[in-house]
């Protein structure tokens, strides 16, 4: 039976089949699971601070759990718990009228480095996400959301809501701001 669920500004069509409530639960905790390093991943894209991040991977778990009777469906979990994380970055932002992030932490390495890649890679990797945090709130969010998570534009759009074209305006600007960056990055290494 496919139903029609409301998503804020969207309307997406999902597979509805009565489980019970456990099986939500455990829906949600594999889920948790599966994602918990990506969830982390976009909590530190958000605030910039990896003891921040800790604490919004942990308010998401908690609020995920707690909401688990909302969920209709297995099809992308990931992307409601990004959505959740999202929401309460923004109600933090909004109790103590914090607008942008204050300061950039660096990510501590074992978060960011994939140990079955090569030292070079994961060193061109952690000079990329450097320079990723260097980019406003909105295009550093985005740019995680789509290059490093993999969401489609519309997901990202949605976990965002934002339009698409934000989504593909954000991309577009933050790709001339890295372009900018690393070549200031390799001209002062050159020097």
């Amino acid at each position: 039976m496919v139903t029609l669920l409301s998503n804020r500004k969207h309307v997406v069509a999902a597979n509805y089949s009565m489980v019970s409530s456990n099986s939500l639960d455990a829906l949600v905790r594999e889920a948790l699971t599966q994602n918990l390093k990506g969830i982390w991943r976009f909590a530190f894209s958000l605030s910039g601070n990896p003891e921040t991040a800790n604490d919004l991977v942990q308010a998401t778990c908690v609020r995920a759990l707690e909401r688990s009777h909302q969920v209709t469906s297995d099809h992308r979990l990931d992307a409601w718990l990004m959505t959740i994380c999202r929401s309460i970055w923004l109600n933090d932002l909004r109790a103590q009228r914090i607008r942008q992030t204050q300061s950039l932490s660096h990510a501590p390495d074992a978060a960011l480095l994939d140990p079955r890649a090569d030292t070079e890679t994961n060193f061109f990797a952690s000079e990329v996400f450097t320079k990723v945090m260097q980019l406003p709130e909105a295009q550093r969010a985005t740019v995680m959301l789509v290059f490093v998570q993999g969401y489609a534009y519309r997901e990202a759009a949605d976990i965002l809501d934002v339009p698409i074209g934000t989504v593909m305006s954000r991309l577009s600007a933050a790709r001339g701001k890295l372009k900018h960056l690393m070549n200031d990055a390799n001209t002062a290494a050159g020097e």
